[in-house]
C-alpha cells in the first residue's frame, strides 16, 4: 500500500472542465453564488451544486451564508497558489483555451491573484523591491529587511499593523503569464490594497483584470520603474 498526500484525488476535482471554470472564478477573491458559479461554468444551477458539493467536500472552497444566501470562496490561499501554479504549467506548455486577445493583454499586464498584484505590473513591483534591498530570505517566506520595511512605509504600509494570519508576511509567487515571481503574502495584499486606496487602479467587475488609470500607472512606473520595451 502506498503511503503519502493522495494528488490523484486532488487532480481529479480540478480536473474536471466544469469544476475548473469554477475554481478558476473564484481566482478573483470575491465570493459567488453558486447562479453566478453556473453561468462562469456554462452549466445549469442543478449540475453547479453537485460540483460545488464535490469541491467542498473536497477542501477546496468554502461556503459562507449570508442570509438566505449562499457564497463561495477559495477554502484559502495554499488554493489560490496552487491554481496559478497550475495555470503556469498550463500557459508554458501550450494548453491554451483561446488565441491571446486584447482581453488576455489586459490580463497580462495586471490581474488579482486571490488578493494580491499579479501580472507584468506585479513582477515589476516585485524585482524592484527585491533590487533595492526589501527582502531577505527565511524558512517559510520572505523577510522585510529594514531598507525594505523604510520603502514599504513610503508607500504607506505598516507591516506591523497588518492584521495576524496564518499566512506569511511575504512570499514569491509564480507568475503564469510572465513565468516570473510576483509578491504575494499578507504584504502583496496590503501593496494592492494601498493602490486601491490611493486611486491607482481598480478592479474590471467579474474579471481577474486590475485597470490602472493613466495617473496611476504613472506614479507606479515612477516609484518601480517604466515597463521593458
Amino acid at each position: 500500500m502506498r503511503h503519502g498526500p493522495d494528488i490523484a484525488a486532488l487532480a481529479s476535482l480540478i480536473g474536471d472542465p466544469a469544476r475548473a471554470n469554477i475554481l478558476s472564478a473564484l481566482m478573483t477573491g470575491t465570493a459567488l453564488t453558486a447562479a453566478e458559479l453556473a453561468a462562469e461554468a456554462g452549466i445549469t444551477a442543478q449540475t453547479a451544486s453537485a460540483h460545488l458539493r464535490k469541491l467542498e467536500d473536497g477542501g477546496l472552497i468554502a461556503r459562507r451564508v449570508q442570509g438566505r444566501h449562499n457564497y463561495f470562496t477559495l477554502a484559502g490561499s495554499e488554493v489560490a497558489r496552487a491554481l496559478e501554479a497550475l495555470m503556469g504549467l498550463a500557459a508554458g506548455k501550450g494548453y491554451l483555451r483561446t488565441r491571446p486577445g486584447p482581453k488576455d493583454a489586459e490580463l497580462r499586464h495586471a490581474r488579482v491573484c486571490y488578493n494580491h498584484l499579479a501580472g507584468e505590473t506585479g513582477v515589476r513591483m516585485f524585482r524592484a523591491l527585491q533590487g533595492q534591498g526589501a527582502f531577505a530570505a527565511a524558512e517559510e517566506g520572505l523577510t522585510l529587511t529594514a531598507t525594505g520595511r523604510a520603502l514599504i512605509g513610503d508607500f504607506g504600509v505598516d507591516p506591523d499593523a497588518l492584521p495576524p494570519s496564518r499566512a506569511p508576511l511575504a512570499r514569491e509567487c509564480l507568475d503564469w503569464s510572465v513565468r516570473r515571481s510576483h509578491l504575494g503574502g499578507r504584504l502583496g495584499r496590503a501593496m494592492l490594497g494601498a493602490m486601491e486606496t490611493q486611486g491607482w487602479l481598480s478592479r474590471l467587475p467579474n474579471t481577474r483584470i486590475l485597470r490602472f488609470t493613466a495617473a496611476g500607472q504613472a506614479a507606479f512606473d515612477a516609484r518601480f520603474g517604466p515597463a521593458a520595451v
